[in-house]
């Protein structure tokens, strides 16, 4: 069996790809040695020092490494000792006692101010993060979304930490669709698949954005403009299914731009609604009369 080394868009995580398939619909994070106890694999790995987090799924091994070396200084290393540990019998993952057993999974649908978009929520998390994906290309990180986007109505989808926003196309009602589209998703986290691959959404410009690595570089009006947004905006737009994000600040025109996601993008009414709710609360609690805000869609 031969391993071969795969690089990903984040440089601390390296792919580890087997030829054949090592979980069947599962996916695992370990964040330490006492986290992997059910992966005899990942425990060895962890006993390198530079391995900050293992991940495994599909066909493939990732490791997220610590910035005390250089994937290329190691990788070769380490998939040697993968292949060594596979050939003396090593199990990369114990079988589950559970797996018999599908997950019970409970998903209903919630409208929302964008006609064109659903909300579906889940009992269960399924990301830490928010991505939104355009088209079919877009949604490689998430077997979710591809497999979604193969529905000929679905035109954008939206997954952030336990609901799915899908935006579908004018051509079909919801009446005709959102029972099919419910059950699908039910059952695609039943059988255990995969949301989404967080090694492949590392360098996105929206998660960079969503992150705002840079806020202590921003200037004071920046980083408090960002502040009222996360504190007041962000959680009224998502219980309708969408998100927002801050994009920039410009202090000689007092234009602040942020981009609308999920069900807030397109929307009919969400653009101007959100740009003069924003734009009186922004004024307000900055006290200054002259700021205006300008609605981008994602």
């Amino acid at each position: 069996m031969k391993i071969t080394i795969k690089e990903t868009q984040n440089p601390t995580i390296i792919k580890f790809e087997f030829p054949d398939f090592i979980t069947q619909n599962e996916n695992f994070e370990f964040k330490n040695i006492d986290e992997a106890k059910n992966s005899p694999l990942a425990q060895k790995l962890f006993y390198l020092p530079f391995v900050k987090t293992v991940y495994i799924s599909g066909n493939f091994v990732a490791v997220e490494r610590f910035s005390i070396v250089e994937w290329a200084d190691v990788q070769d290393d380490v998939a040697e000792q993968i292949e060594e540990f596979i050939q003396n019998g090593g199990v990369i993952v114990l079988p589950s006692e559970q797996k018999a057993k599908k997950q019970p999974i409970t998903v209903y649908g919630e409208t929302t101010p964008n006609p064109a978009s659903l909300k579906f929520v889940v009992n269960k998390a399924l990301t830490k993060n928010m991505v939104e994906f355009k088209n079919i290309d877009e949604a490689k990180p998430s077997p979710l979304a591809q497999a979604l986007f193969k529905f000929h109505f679905v035109k954008e989808v939206f997954i952030t930490e336990n609901y799915i926003s899908v935006t579908k196309y004018d051509s079909v009602s919801w009446d005709e669709i959102t029972l099919e589209l419910r059950t699908f998703i039910k059952e695609y986290l039943e059988n255990g698949g995969i949301v989404l691959d967080e090694t492949l959404i590392a360098d996105d410009v929206k998660q960079e954005k969503q992150q705002i690595k840079n806020f202590d570089q921003l200037d004071v009006t920046s980083q408090q403009i960002i502040n009222i947004l996360e504190e007041y905006v962000k959680p009224a737009v998502a219980a309708d299914g969408g998100n927002i994000l801050f994009d920039s600040y410009d202090e000689n025109q007092k234009r602040v731009k942020v981009v609308l996601q999920g069900s807030c993008n397109g929307c009919p009414s969400s653009t101007f609604t959100l740009k003069n709710g924003i734009e009186n609360m922004l004024k307000d609690m900055l006290n200054d009369k002259d700021i205006v805000v300008e609605a981008l869609n994602g």
